[in-house]
């Protein structure tokens, strides 16, 4: 029975291929005398559900240029083997029934709408430049080549998503290397900082508090625009332009958790009462409900400082490293005493390299700002007190120190284990995905052009 399952799509996939081509041939013949050919759109490829122009070739030129990536020295045969396998992830996720986030993809193709624009003056503009007839096609197409890559994406993750190694396989993976062609990792740093915080008064708070309580009302009794609002008003120069638009989902939390919890709290259309975070203070309002989606849109207010409070911070966290140089405290106990950063804290205020997850930084890849902090500093010298801002305007002071200092060196096992273990996962991973997709090309229905069937493949997409 599953041999005739398997049969019966292969017949239809073949169908689709020849319908495809009677049509190309029938459209070809239809010039006045056969005086002229029209250029027809060809067939470059069909993996599974999907077929492969050869303008998708093109139209993936331009996703990669829309994001900055030089195409000059990419070649088409190596582009439609991408494109093969994008296909071939894209055609079994949704045999799996993978969900994406539609909502996501209609924002990168605004964005990239938006990049063509800024590049080229304007809509006509880029509609004539790339050949399109009008811009909702030209959306549709943008929309279909990113629903593919995020199917595609997902596919893989699930892959290798529960993919884990032993420390006998890290090991095994070291000891297989040939001593010549251990990694050498570049010169790092441990860095570890206190944050004091400014007190915001509550005058202040009472402020912010009393004019979104003032929109919030504006909005749900005289039915003024909350979009509008958070234009004029927000302070978050994330979600301003958008009119304070963010899309939550439930499975990936994006924001902190107290605006998670107001938020899912909401039914469509209402409007939250002022809430505090972090960042500041807000009011939310739901937008719409999509099972585990939801669209938002939010005001921020952020409270003023006053100069008494900066300079009552600037006395606290000067007296903080006072006691430290004085060693009365040490760094890493200040840190969790007085330090007003959650992330480092508990830490002893070491920072943890989001890249790596690990706490070493290598200083080729550091962050040019915190580069600059810390490219004079002696070991485990505390820096001066430092001024700083965030995107939304909130100052604060913070001491910084660098812990250790790792001189460039040819891998070792045991004072780089963590880097090895993570070179060893990913050939792991790697070896797996190689081996779904020999599996997969195998069953499922592939046909290549035989214009592209001279290309160098790095898969046996003609199953020789």
């Amino acid at each position: 029975m599953q041999n005739k399952k398997i049969n019966l799509k292969f017949l239809i996939n073949t169908l689709i291929t020849l319908i495809f081509f009677i049509n190309v041939q029938f459209l070809l013949a239809q010039t006045d005398n056969n005086s002229y050919k029209i250029k027809i759109d060809g067939l470059a490829a069909v993996v599974g559900d999907f077929v492969i122009l050869d303008s998708d070739i093109d139209k993936t030129i331009i996703d990669l240029q829309s994001q900055g990536v030089n195409t000059v020295d990419l070649d088409r045969c190596s582009l439609l083997g991408k494109l093969m396998e994008d296909k071939l992830y894209a055609h079994h996720a949704e045999q799996d029934s993978l969900e994406i986030d539609s909502q996501q993809i209609y924002n990168y193709v605004d964005q990239t709408i938006d990049y063509f624009i800024n590049q080229l003056g304007d809509i006509d503009k880029v509609l004539e430049f790339y050949k399109k007839q009008d811009e909702q096609t030209f959306r549709l197409e943008l929309f279909e080549i990113n629903r593919v890559n995020q199917l595609s994406q997902k596919m893989q993750t699930k892959i290798v998503d529960e993919i884990e190694i032993t420390p006998e396989e890290v090991k095994q993976f070291f000891n297989n290397i040939p001593k010549y062609e251990l990694p050498v990792f570049g010169a790092e740093l441990e860095i570890s900082q206190i944050i004091v915080k400014p007190e915001v008064g509550e005058i202040e708070q009472k402020k912010v508090i009393d004019r979104l309580e003032s929109i919030r009302n504006d909005v749900v009794v005289n039915g003024s625009s909350f979009a509008t609002k958070a234009i004029l008003y927000s302070q978050d120069p994330g979600s301003r332009s958008k009119g304070g638009k963010y899309t939550l989902n439930r499975n990936r939390p994006q924001m902190v958790k107290e605006f998670r919890d107001v938020a899912y709290r909401l039914k469509e259309g209402e409007v939250s009462d002022p809430f505090k975070t972090d960042f500041g203070w807000h009011i939310v309002k739901v937008d719409k409900i999509r099972g585990q989606e939801v669209d938002v849109r939010h005001i921020l207010l952020v409270p003023e400082i006053t100069n008494m409070a900066l300079s009552e911070a600037k006395k606290k966290i000067d007296l903080i490293r006072k006691r430290i140089i004085d060693n009365e405290l040490t760094f890493e106990e200040a840190a969790k005493s007085f330090s007003d950063d959650k992330g480092t804290k508990n830490n002893g205020g070491v920072l943890i390299n989001p890249t790596t997850g690990d706490t070493r930084f290598e200083l080729t890849k550091i962050d040019p700002v915190l580069y600059n902090q810390i490219q004079r500093l002696a070991d485990n010298e505390v820096s001066a007190p430092l001024l700083e801002s965030d995107k939304q305007g909130n100052q604060s002071f913070k001491i910084i120190k660098v812990s250790n200092k790792y001189d460039e060196h040819t891998a070792d096992y045991s004072k780089d284990y963590l880097k090895i273990k993570e070179l060893a996962l990913k050939e792991k991973q790697l070896n797996a995905i190689q081996d779904w997709m020999k599996e997969k090309i195998i069953d499922t229905y592939i046909s290549v052009n035989q214009d592209s069937r001279d290309c160098n493949f790095t898969n046996e997409w003609l199953k020789k």
